[in-house]
């Protein structure tokens, strides 16, 4: 039977989804999507994994895709990153039959997909994407689908969209923001490259970005004409959002630790990152039990530390707080689900001083570049604590140090690695070949010279005085064995 294309495979296979769960890395796993497929959820993709891992790692691919099958758990969508056709081809022919289909990530705008090369910085090498989708699309029993950023230019972005199209794209979600646009400078999701897009191909399309409570689904339809919208800081902070609600935090984290328990084995630092999503608004406040969450080190410390929250905050309820107080200009009280808006970038505090902010006003707030002196405004938080422990550090992209790739895996590979290698790779290639590296720490040949030159020693010191002959317990060959080996009983008996 031919496999589903297009609007036909968002008909019959994904039921005409249009409450979307985006792939989040470490944070889509099996219990999440379960709890939001429960409150709403019409369709999940896992998160991101990782094509080249997955196809040399079966531990990988157990932990990560194959001990999760569950009849609850569908229509799901398996994301890979990748860089090679053969690669992805391989890594979607080990996964097919566990989804619905393979995704392409073509809109992770992190630094370790920059040092990869793949996700959002793979959008110029349009002849690298046509042959990957083509192939997977050629040689795959389920449909090949993307998900992309746009360009600054919504003509290019169209381009890009009808390329990936034609090279047999069955579905494209469209994230609205540029490469650039992550952080401090996320800024607003265009709906209008969205748009361009719907108009452009002949295929379903599915929105990203922007999407805090279900009437922003209902409005991103109506202005974009998308097939359904995908979320995933909104899901985070509410995984009820689909439904339309906004019930108390406790509530989904009691649920989600129900789930959990349930579907074994999950990553403590899923549950604890989920946890301090849902409870983001009221840490803000019980600072305490902000640090005794971060420091918890099994499952049920962490559900004890969301009873004490949910605690706090019926008492504060039974108080008359209800409602009077909003920290923060909260449309609601921090113990209710509700999605948490990234300020504007802060002026940086240098030395207990702080600088003047020239953030330029444009589409989204971005950072200045940093001058020749290197002095940078608008910088993250984690920076600023590195420049008050360094006042010379510069974070300019283009001063840093590239990264070369290993020759086997694509990570980065050691600096001074004798085979130029990264560690993994470098170390089955030096156990194999007996040899050393001393740029990963690996002795292989001087441990198996130092091993000979002591056989050779324990020989030689046989033929002494300070030694006796001692059979071999299995073929009662004589063997010279050192006097100093040797109990004091048994040197009486020799």
């Amino acid at each position: 039977m031919a496999k589903l294309q297009g609007f036909e495979f968002w008909r019959k296979t994904l039921k005409e989804a249009r409450f979307v769960v985006a792939p989040m890395v470490d944070q889509s796993e099996l219990a999440w999507r379960l709890l939001s497929r429960r409150h709403g959820a019409q369709l999940c993709y896992t998160p991101m994994l990782h094509a080249q891992v997955f196809v040399r790692d079966a531990n990988y691919r157990r932990d990560n895709l194959y001990n999760e099958v569950c009849e609850e758990d569908r229509p799901l969508i398996t994301q890979f990153c990748a860089n090679d056709p053969e690669v992805f081809l391989q890594a979607a022919l080990l996964a097919q039959d566990y989804c619905d289909a393979i995704d392409l990530n073509l809109g992770c705008p992190q630094m370790i997909a920059k040092r990869g090369h793949y996700g959002v910085f793979l959008q110029d090498e349009w002849g690298l994407l046509e042959r990957m989708v083509s192939l997977a699309n050629e040689k795959l029993s389920v449909p090949v689908t993307c998900k992309i950023r746009v360009f600054s230019e919504v003509e290019k972005t169209v381009r890009y969209a009808q390329m990936l199209e034609k090279a047999g794209c069955q579905l494209l979600t469209v994230h609205g923001r540029t490469k650039d646009q992550k952080g401090a400078m996320t800024g607003i999701a265009s709906w209008e490259h969205i748009k361009a897009v719907r108009k452009a191909v002949n295929i379903p399309v599915f929105a990203n970005g922007n999407i805090q409570h279900l009437s922003d689904v209902e409005r991103c339809i109506q202005e974009t004409g998308v097939q359904g919208v995908m979320s995933a800081e909104g899901n985070l902070h509410n995984p009820a959002l689909f439904e339309g609600r906004s019930p108390p935090v406790w509530e989904m984290a009691e649920e989600y630790l129900e789930v959990v328990k349930q579907y074994p084995p999950c990553s403590l630092s899923y549950i604890r990152a989920h946890l301090f999503k849902l409870w983001h608004h009221t840490l803000q406040i019980h600072q305490d039990l902000r640090e005794e969450l971060a420091k918890v080190k099994n499952l049920e410390g962490l559900a004890d530390v969301s009873t004490q929250l949910k605690q706090r905050c019926q008492e504060e309820i039974s108080d008359g707080k209800d409602g009077e107080e909003k920290e923060g200009g909260l449309p609601f009280p921090h113990w209710i689900c509700q999605p948490y808006v990234r300020p504007v970038p802060k002026p940086p505090v240098t030395n207990g001083t702080c600088q003047e902010s020239k953030v330029r006003s444009t589409g989204c707030q971005k950072r200045a570049l940093e001058d020749s002196d290197r002095a940078a405004d608008g910088l993250s938080k984690n920076k600023q604590k590195k420049r008050s422990r360094n006042p010379t550090k510069n974070f300019c992209p283009e001063l840093k140090p590239k990264y070369l790739k290993c020759e086997q895996c694509g990570n980065p590979k050691g600096n001074k690695c004798v085979f130029n290698l990264c560690r993994g790779c470098c170390k089955k290639k030096a156990f194999k070949e007996v040899a050393d590296c001393p740029s990963h720490g690996l002795r292989f040949k001087t441990k198996a010279e130092k091993l000979k030159a002591e056989a050779e020693q324990l020989k030689d010191s046989g033929q002494t005085e300070g030694s006796v002959m001692e059979p071999d317990r299995n073929n009662q060959t004589p063997q010279a064995v050192p006097a100093s080996c040797m109990t004091l009983k048994e040197q009486a008996q020799a």
